[in-house]
């Protein structure tokens, strides 16, 4: 089945390299397949990407991408030295991808942001913001982690009234608990004294972690409600399981008057 899959991604000569790759390599290619398959139907014009670090999407039909990202260039090769031996984006624009503070509103025909909101302390803010900078009509391209497929599989889902708290009150009345899960089940501190005082110094150094998690459901929710308790303007146009992530595609609604 896998080889006949292969051969719809990649044509009927795929067949004579299927024994040279394992599945894992052939799983990623369909999966940039599918993300290059939303990219071509839905980005134009001219946009950001939020973190496109090592691994930035590809997009068709002349798209001018303005490149965001908290560090500058240098010091994300230096930060993300794991994969340094591998491309990066140049970062044409520092600013916090929660807020974008730095881009104009109604200024952007797309905003790109592949596995992005999971690193985010306030996802409805953050999602706010993104809505903010696109133009009426606009396109917002997500890929968010199925946290079933990652190594957030043993953490709990995060609930929409959870992310209303952190959006009303501010992701300051979340910190602790989220670093407290994240190093008692990713971290694996068992040690109470030694527990208190990690947490202590995340907070303080206010580390990057996966801070909320979700399956497909709960993704879908979240846009759901984000439209009707908060009266967001967006319409859904496209969401697709991608190995272990989802892809889901809104569209900014023209508000009419």
């Amino acid at each position: 089945m896998l080889r006949n899959i292969k051969r719809l991604f990649f044509g009927k000569n795929s067949n004579s390299h299927y024994k040279k790759e394992s599945k894992e390599e052939i799983w990623k290619e369909i999966a940039k397949k599918k993300r290059c398959f939303a990219s071509y139907h839905y980005i134009r014009g001219e946009g950001i990407e939020i973190g496109g670090l090592h691994q930035p999407l590809k997009t068709y039909h002349g798209a001018k991408v303005c490149y965001v990202d908290r560090l500058s260039t240098k010091e994300v090769q230096q930060f993300y030295s794991d994969v340094v031996d591998q491309p990066k984006v140049t970062v044409d624009l520092v600013d916090d991808g929660e807020r974008l503070a730095k881009v104009a509103d109604e200024s952007c025909d797309f905003v790109i942001a592949n596995h992005v909101i999971e690193h985010c302390r306030n996802p409805i803010g953050a999602i706010f913001h993104m809505l903010r900078v696109l133009k009426p009509e606009g396109v917002l391209y997500l890929a968010i982690p199925d946290k079933r497929f990652t190594f957030d599989r043993d953490r709990k889902i995060t609930p929409f009234e959870h992310l209303k708290r952190d959006y009303e009150e501010g992701p300051e009345v979340s910190d602790r608990e989220h670093y407290e899960e994240w190093l008692r089940v990713i971290e694996r501190v068992k040690d109470h004294e030694k527990l208190q005082r990690r947490i202590e110094k995340y907070i303080e150094k206010q580390v990057n972690i996966h801070f909320h998690v979700w399956t497909q459901c709960e993704i879908l929710e979240m846009f759901l409600r984000m439209k009707q308790d908060y009266h967001f303007p967006i319409e859904m146009e496209f969401i697709e399981k991608n190995g272990l992530e989802i892809i889901v595609v809104v569209r900014k609604a023209a508000i009419s008057n």
